[in-house]
Parts: structure tokens; C-alpha cells; sequence
């Protein structure tokens, strides 16, 4: 059993968008609960949240909300990405046989143009986040962000590609414009 943890400020149609895609992982039993983290959202990021079943928290510890999870597994994601594909499957092989954690493959359809992918790192959860309970619980602390569990391990790849959140975020702000 896998929980999904995001944080999120303002990012309404972004975590509906995610939250969509995991209903797939609830079905097949892979997804026991997620867990929503708000930086103080005006947006109805709340009734996102609450709609979908997902326990929403403005006030929190990262050690304690670890702690918390039912999954054995904790995979942590930007709202607005996507996993693709056959991530159930892949996932649920992935969490019984391994230990160690792992990122989804970059979506070969939707890539950072060259001088970008060069000249900027990509940011820690870009690729999604995957590891075990155990290890997330010792290296939480109060004060953490999800980024700064990812940001300093090492991970293997999946094959199954994650469309990363600033997909989302770029289509939404053209279509703002437009």
C-alpha cells in the first residue's frame, strides 16, 4: 500500500488534475490515502481535496504526517503531475520487490526545451518521489519540506514516465491569457 503526499498553495486545478489520475491506483488497491499539505491556499484547493477523500492539513509537522501514513510506501508528487501509462502495475511490482527509492521516468512527450534542461536543475520532485515509510519517518523533521527528502537521495529510475506538474501549471496560465 502506497500513500501520495503533495503540498500545495493555490494549486486547485493542478491537484485535481493529479488527484484524477491516482483514482486508478485507489481501484486496484495500490493507493491507501493521500494526504494534502497547504501553505495557506485561497483557492478551493480545500474542497479539491475533501471531494476526492483526501485528508487535507493547514496546519502541520512533516515528521508527524509521515509518521501518520497508512501506506508502507510514500510517494510524494507536485500537484499538476501525472503518472502514465501502466504506473499501477509497475508500482505495485516496484514496492514488493525493492527497498530502495525511485523517480518516474521524464515524459518524453513533455520536455523542458534544451537551454533550460542545461541551464536549470530540475526540481526535486520534477519526477516524482518514491520511497519507504521507514526511511521517510527518519529523515523527517518538523521543519522539512517534501523537496528536502527527495532532494539529497540517491533513486532509481521507473519506466514509467511522470508528466511533470509544470505541464499543467504552463497550459493553465495560457489558457488564463488566451
Amino acid at each position: 500500500m502506497l500513500t501520495i503526499i503533495m503540498e500545495t498553495r493555490d494549486n486547485e486545478a493542478e491537484l485535481a488534475q493529479t488527484l484524477s489520475v491516482l483514482v486508478a491506483g485507489a481501484v486496484e488497491g495500490l493507493v491507501s490515502d493521500v494526504i494534502i499539505l497547504d501553505h495557506g491556499s485561497r483557492d478551493g484547493s480545500v474542497h479539491v481535496a475533501d471531494a476526492a477523500g483526501c485528508r487535507f492539513c493547514a496546519e502541520w509537522d512533516l515528521a508527524d504526517i509521515v509518521r501518520s501514513a497508512r501506506g508502507e510506501w510514500l510517494m510524494l508528487l507536485e500537484p499538476g503531475a501525472r503518472p502514465v501509462g501502466r504506473w499501477v502495475d509497475e508500482l505495485s511490482e516496484y514496492v514488493s520487490l525493492n527497498k530502495d527509492p525511485a523517480r518516474f521516468s521524464p515524459s518524453r512527450m513533455h520536455r523542458r526545451p534544451l537551454l533550460k534542461r542545461l541551464s536549470q536543475r530540475a526540481a526535486p520532485l520534477e519526477a516524482g518521489f518514491l520511497l519507504r515509510k521507514q526511511d521517510a519517518v527518519a529523515a523527517a523533521r518538523a521543519n522539512m519540506r517534501l523537496s528536502d527528502i527527495a532532494s539529497a537521495r540517491a533513486a532509481r529510475k521507473l519506466v514509467t514516465e511522470l508528466v511533470p506538474a509544470w505541464v499543467t501549471v504552463g497550459n493553465r496560465s495560457s489558457a488564463v491569457r488566451a
